[in-house]
């Protein structure tokens, strides 16, 4: 009798932490269009003159080679990341306040405003 006690109680004692459990939402994915400028380091890059947004945006990874495409107007698209997440994965990322991984780029015009 005290066994079975024990288990159920184990049990129930699983199912309300897993209930208390909330799952996190994957970073949404959204699109910035803007001037692909080169970073104070080789290998980093800056989304600026960005028609809505902030005013700039620190690249902290792509799966996109973006080095052919500086001083062209880009729309990238990407995840959001926290400054703090930024820094830590990358620490060449340019300073900015939104950092963006890119996953996608559409080629805009050959030229910047």
């Amino acid at each position: 009798m005290t066994l079975s006690f024990v288990a159920g109680f184990t049990l129930y004692s699983v199912l309300l932490f897993a209930q208390g459990v909330q799952a996190q939402e994957a970073p949404k994915v959204h699109s910035m269009t803007g001037c692909l400028k080169a970073g104070p380091t080789p290998d980093s890059y800056m989304l600026t003159d960005l028609a809505n947004g902030p005013k700039t945006v620190g690249i902290v990874s792509s799966t996109v080679n973006l080095a052919a495409h500086v001083g062209h107007k880009v729309e990238l698209t990407g995840t959001a990341v926290p400054e703090e997440e930024a820094m830590k994965e990358n620490k060449d990322v340019p300073k900015a306040p939104h950092y963006l991984k890119v996953i996608a780029m559409k080629h805009i015009s050959t030229t910047c405003p």
